[in-house]
């Protein structure tokens, strides 16, 4: 090996460490500034008329103009000043599906029922997804940038306990409390936020030291945010996510299948059982979490968005083109009662397929499938990071079972995906010239599974 190849390995270009930085502040403007800021400065402001909420949700606010506009400069300066690195890089096929479920999105611009509004939409997830996976591929191999995410998330968590404490509850109508909502706009988004930052903090409870302890502290205060916020959804999935991805990694290990494979056939049960008369796993789901069984009011919404669907069944109301779109809209004019005030149907695959049609839902489903089998290749070099990076991804695959999660704006899930999209695309370039890869991270990690892999490596 020559000299020059060996000092390119050993001393990464310093902007390629400051890549790492671009999508951490998205997260932190995401999930602490942009909610902070819509704290002091509401808008609209209370006791506003249902038109100006109406246009105050079509409006983007200045501030999100400003910081989009800025990371996504950066970004692309930084992919100019590492010409070198980004010529060279490999791109997965998961990335690449995800480009192309981007460029339909763009090209239903042209059917959408409301094309300026869907336009502006379509620009953001492009300024979204280039500030979050461009950056992570260009990062430097020793750069540990899930670490930053849980900071900024055990910030954000330790940030709702004080308004928590503060505040009073979110009620329904008949005065039950229905929860307490933190800095966020509602009490479901504290509760995704909280079970996020449990994840991660399980995670950081594997290293020693100081990870530990903050992964502990980051835990109790997950833990207590997510029953204040009478979250059940994500306290559920942030139970089931972890054991499912260890499971996973496990059975695939053995079997040496894709992880892929291994959880094809939960969704193909579930598809077969809803088809058998009598059988009915929403109502029974939605009685055990919700008391009710219609998943609180969720299961009116699909009935909604599936009658919507059946008018433009082929290449749907194009992107982000059907819930609030303007007075005439179709889920103002079609819709009945409080359907209308909804911002999403509640449903990120039911929303896809509203807006895409059938003929644009199978590029998401190609995306996640190719991401999740995309996973198998970061358990071969590093299990640890693959048990962390699957759990993450199945809770937002998960999610958006009664969420919508899948390009819906500056959506905190929305975002952790792209960032777990953009990490198992770090894994998947060829190992280092050592032939150890880069399980030798710059701080700490799990020291006997990286010792035995750097031994076992070829020389």
């Amino acid at each position: 090996m020559s000299k020059a190849s060996m000092y390119s390995f050993k001393s990464p270009v310093k902007s390629s460490r400051i890549t790492a930085i671009v999508p951490i502040l998205a997260v932190a403007y995401v999930i602490i500034v942009s909610p902070l800021l819509a704290v002091v400065f509401p808008s609209p402001a209370p006791g506003a008329s249902v038109i100006s909420k109406l246009q105050s949700m079509m409006t983007p606010r200045p501030e999100n103009k400003i910081f989009w506009s800025a990371l996504v400069a950066i970004s692309v300066a930084l992919a100019v000043r590492n010409h070198s690195r980004f010529v060279r890089l490999t791109w997965p096929p998961h990335i690449i599906c995800l480009l192309a479920y981007l460029a339909f999105c763009g090209a239903s611009v042209l059917w959408a029922f409301r094309p300026e509004v869907s336009f502006i939409r379509f620009m953001l997830q492009v300024v979204i997804v280039t500030s979050i996976v461009l950056p992570v591929m260009l990062a430097d191999r020793t750069a540990d940038i899930m670490r930053g995410v849980f900071l900024c998330f055990a910030l954000a968590s330790m940030l709702n306990v004080f308004f928590v404490l503060l505040q009073s509850p979110m009620r329904y109508d008949n005065g039950e409390i229905l929860g307490y909502p933190g800095y966020f706009s509602f009490k479901g988004i504290l509760g995704e936020c909280a079970a996020i930052t449990f994840l991660l903090s399980v995670h950081e409870v594997l290293y020693p030291g100081l990870r530990r302890a903050l992964g502990i502290i980051g835990i109790v205060i997950a833990s207590w945010l997510v029953f204040v916020s009478e979250s059940k959804g994500s306290l559920g999935i942030a139970i089931i996510a972890p054991f499912l991805a260890g499971l996973t990694l496990i059975v695939g290990k053995k079997m040496r299948i894709s992880p892929a494979i291994v959880l094809l056939p939960i969704p193909l049960c579930y598809v077969l059982l809803s088809y058998i008369p009598g059988v009915n796993i929403i109502n029974r789901i939605s009685w055990y979490l919700y008391g009710n069984y219609t998943l609180s009011g969720r299961t009116v919404i699909w009935d909604f968005v599936r009658y919507e669907l059946g008018r433009k069944p082929l290449l749907g109301w194009g992107f982000n083109s059907f819930w609030q779109v303007g007075p005439d809209g179709p889920n103002i004019v079609e819709g009945g009662g409080w359907i209308r005030q909804m911002p999403s149907g509640h449903s990120g695959y039911l929303d896809v397929m509203l807006e895409l049609g059938y003929v644009g839902f199978p590029f998401l489903i190609i995306f996640i499938i190719a991401t999740v089998h995309a996973l198998g290749r970061v358990a071969d070099r590093d299990p640890t990071r693959a048990w962390l990076l699957l759990s993450l991804a199945l809770f937002v695959i998960m999610t958006n079972m009664i969420e919508s999660v899948w390009m819906r704006g500056q959506d905190m899930q929305w975002l952790l995906f792209l960032i777990v999209v953009g990490e198992i695309g770090r894994y998947w370039g060829p190992f280092a010239p050592d032939g150890r890869s880069w399980h030798r991270r710059v701080r700490g990690g799990l020291p006997g599974v990286h010792r035995r892999l750097s031994q076992t490596a070829p020389r």
